[in-house]
């Protein structure tokens, strides 16, 4: 898989703590792709996005869980980490 997530995690699975009360709706699926939307983790019964990334954007992501419950200081997760890397690399460029 070549998405960013892949890059990021360097895993196929990964396990996540989640809390939330919205989902995306899954029927808008192949409408969402089209316009460039990567749906790049799915729930493990296949049914619920976990992870979006859109594509030729240098860094969107939009995840269903909670990095911060997994941050601690002097080991923030591995997305707050990938973010902040980007935002510095684009700040350079601009």
């Amino acid at each position: 898989n070549n998405s960013l997530i892949s890059k990021i995690y360097s895993e196929n699975k990964i396990k996540e703590r989640h809390r939330h009360r919205y989902e995306v709706n899954i029927k808008y699926k192949n409408d969402f792709e089209k316009k460039g939307l990567i749906f790049s983790a799915l729930s493990p019964d296949g049914t619920l996005p976990e992870i979006i990334e859109l594509r030729d954007h240098p860094w969107f992501v939009g995840v269903q869980f909670h990095p911060e419950f997994k941050s601690r200081p002097f080991t923030p997760h591995p997305l707050f980490s990938s973010f902040i890397k980007a935002a510095g690399s684009n700040r350079r460029k601009n």
